[in-house]
This record gives structure tokens, C-alpha cells and sequence, in this order.
């Protein structure tokens, strides 16, 4: 294994086959067969490594999972259908009737419904701390808290909040630390070097990078992701080897993807600062950042997504969103295409007002996943759909 993220990302791959292929090939296979009836005595058993369903394990799974845990430096990992099978699965796992879970009030739509709709089903309770008052964090947990959960960089809101202290809160707490790092990707952050047990990712993001493929990854502490893989295992929300297999191939170039997305993205934010159809702009490399100081700790780079209020509040919004030209309208980030949301009105739209406003979802939030294209041609389309919304 070497000590550069790149040649990890390109050279952790499967042994090679008889037919000595360059590329790693693909395994759609539903079961595999065995020589005997002891070879498959052992499997079930556990006393061997071989497969024996792809619910279970496949080799191109098994291959994007070992990619994964070298890159985020973690022990193991399971691959899922989703990302939100990996935050539900994670979560199921490890909660049962009178447990309780402590999350970051800015959370994905998804997650937010999960944590207060679906976990009371079950009689796990769920609290929101402040990610931008961590000082308050400590207070918040209770004798039956079993999980503390982030989003860093949040989701839309680009928060930060400081994964070493929430790293040591858990160890003094024996909490299990779940961080999503689908905005930051391994490429530009590794929370389990500040304590993180669990790490979650949305691989149909920036992970597969052209908006081919739905999956989730989970990796993290071995005995933890044991009890996890059993959980899936059983309940059935695996990944499929074809998504697997493009997934594997989109890790070669994460890198270098990366570093033009975050390159782009920087661009526009600082050119937005100064549109005078702009409230404000944020971005977690920009110096105005709130957590400027801690984005930079602990990320190489400031990551793919821009955010800004326009304000002309929800009704400028629709109208800059139908004034795009090039940028995509989709449900979807982490594209090799530029994309803008409005979150209000799709992922967060049903948080209440009141919900929307504690986690910073504003009428006029614009959210761009900063994609491929050359930054002046991404900064030419904002700038026209901004000053048709403003009617200039």
C-alpha cells in the first residue's frame, strides 16, 4: 500500500484471473458454486473466505470496498444500494426501543425524516445540537445516547464543525461517531483520524462523478462494521457488482477530479461575493466563512458545492432556476455537469419553516455543485440567470 492517495485509488484491485486481464473484470453473478460439499460446509460456517451470494459478498464489491477502506484509512467496510441504506442500516444496527441518537441539526432531507418519523416507530429518541455551537453539544447528551452524528461539510448549509472535538466527545462518552463525508470525500478529509468509528458515504455523489450509478458505502472499525454487514446482510440493501464495478473505476480519477471541482468552485465564490444580486455567498475556503479556521485544519480543499441567498428570497429563486441555461436542474450533486437546487422546494421541503430556518434553509438558497466545465462558462450562466431573476 503506498502513502499516496492516488496510486492507492488506481492500484487496489482484485489478484488477477487465469486470463491475466489489465482491468479488473466484472462478476455478475448472483451465487457461486463450490467443489464440494465441505468447501460448502466451511463458507456458511464462516471457516473459509469464500462466497457464496452476492447479498453476502462478490469480488467487484469486495474490490470498491477495499478501495475505500485503504482510502479513508479505515479497517472494514460494506457497500449498500444507497446512501441513505447505509445511514439507515448504520443507524438500525446499533439502536434499539429506549436508545437515543444525537445528530447535527443540519442533516440531509432523508436522514431528518429517518431521525423523526421513522426511529419513534421504535421508540429511539433523536435530539438536533447546533453544528455552529459545538460548545452546546456536551450538554445535549443523555445516559441512553448510543450515536453521535455529522454531516462536514453539511448538507446544503456547507457547515464545519471540528471532528477532533466531536472525536474526543465521543471516546469520553463511549458514543459511536458516525460522520457523512459525502461532501468532502476521502480526497479532501479522513475523519477517522480525528476519532470518527463510522464513515458514510453517498457514492452516487462525487465517488462515481458523472451521475451514473446509486450506492452507499460504509467503513469504519472492524468489529463495528462486523455488526453492520451482518444487519445487511440479512435485511438486503447490497450493492449490485455492474454499480460496483463503474463505482471502482470512478475512484482512479477522484483525485484529479477533485481538484478541479474544488478549483471551480473556489473560482465562482469568489467572483459571486461581489454580486450585488447576492445576500451572501458561502464556501467552506472562503476567509468569511464561519468555520474558516476548522475547514482548513481539516480539509485539504474546500470541496465542490457553492451556496448563495438571493434577495429576491422564493420568487427570485423560481426565476433563477428557470433562467439557466447550461447548469442542470436535477435531484442530484457531485456531477462532472455543473447542477443547481433550491432546496426548500425539494430536498429540505418537508422540514417545516421552522425546521428549515434552525438548520439556515432559506427561501433563497441556491445550491451549485460545481461540475467539470471550464469556470467561466459555469460563472457566465449563474450571472445571466441572476440578473434576469432580478428583472435588470
Amino acid at each position: 500500500m503506498s502513502s499516496h492517495f492516488e496510486t492507492n485509488a488506481i492500484r487496489t484491485q482484485l489478484p488477477r484471473t487465469e486470463e491475466n486481464e489489465h482491468s479488473t473484470p466484472m462478476f455478475l453473478t448472483s451465487s457461486f458454486v463450490f467443489d464440494n460439499a465441505e468447501d460448502m460446509r466451511a463458507a456458511f460456517a464462516e471457516e473459509n473466505d469464500h462466497n457464496i451470494y452476492s447479498r453476502f459478498s462478490n469480488p467487484t464489491v469486495d474490490e470498491l470496498v477495499q478501495k475505500m477502506v485503504v482510502l479513508e484509512g479505515a479497517e472494514a467496510g460494506y457497500a449498500t444500494a444507497s446512501g441513505m441504506a447505509a445511514i439507515f442500516g448504520t443507524f438500525m444496527t446499533f439502536l434499539q426501543s429506549g436508545d437515543h441518537i444525537l445528530s447535527s441539526g443540519s442533516v440531509f432531507g432523508s436522514t431528518h425524516t429517518i431521525l423523526t418519523k421513522f426511529l419513534p416507530r421504535w421508540k429511539v429518541e433523536s435530539d438536533y445540537f447546533d453544528i455552529a455551537k459545538p460548545e452546546t453539544i456536551e450538554s445535549k447528551i443523555k445516559p441512553n445516547t448510543k450515536i453521535l452524528y455529522v454531516e462536514t461539510p453539511s448538507n446544503p448549509g456547507l457547515d464545519i464543525i471540528d471532528l477532533d472535538l466531536l472525536g474526543k466527545l465521543a471516546k469520553k462518552h463511549q458514543l459511536i461517531l458516525v460522520v457523512d463525508n459525502c461532501f468532502a470525500t476521502p480526497a479532501l478529509q479522513l475523519p477517522m483520524q480525528f476519532g470518527a468509528d463510522i464513515v458514510i458515504h453517498s457514492t452516487t455523489k462525487w465517488i462515481d462523478g458523472q451521475g451514473r450509478t446509486v450506492g452507499g458505502m460504509i467503513v469504519g472499525k472492524k468489529e463495528l462494521v462486523r455488526d453492520i454487514y451482518l444487519f445487511l446482510r440479512n435485511t438486503g440493501p447490497c450493492m449490485s457488482p455492474f454499480n460496483a464495478w463503474v463505482l471502482t473505476k470512478s475512484l482512479e480519477t477522484l483525485s484529479i477530479r477533485m481538484e478541479k471541482h474544488c478549483s471551480n468552485a473556489l473560482t465562482i465564490a469568489k467572483a459571486l461575493q461581489s454580486n450585488e444580486q447576492l445576500q451572501w455567498v458561502k464556501y467552506p475556503f472562503l476567509e468569511n466563512h464561519p468555520q474558516y479556521a476548522i475547514a482548513k485544519k481539516q480539509m485539504c480543499a474546500g470541496g465542490g458545492i457553492v451556496c448563495f441567498e438571493l434577495k429576491g428570497g422564493l420568487a427570485q429563486g423560481v426565476k433563477f432556476m428557470d433562467a439557466l441555461q447550461m447548469l442542470s436542474r436535477t435531484a442530484n450533486l457531485g456531477d462532472s455537469r455543473s447542477i443547481a437546487s433550491h432546496p426548500a422546494s425539494t430536498t429540505h421541503s418537508k422540514l417545516s419553516e421552522t425546521e428549515r430556518q434552525a438548520v439556515g434553509i432559506t427561501p433563497g438558497l441556491i445550491r451549485i455543485s460545481v461540475g467539470l466545465e471550464h469556470a467561466d462558462d459555469i460563472l457566465k450562466d449563474i450571472e445571466q440567470a441572476l440578473k434576469i431573476s432580478a428583472g435588470v
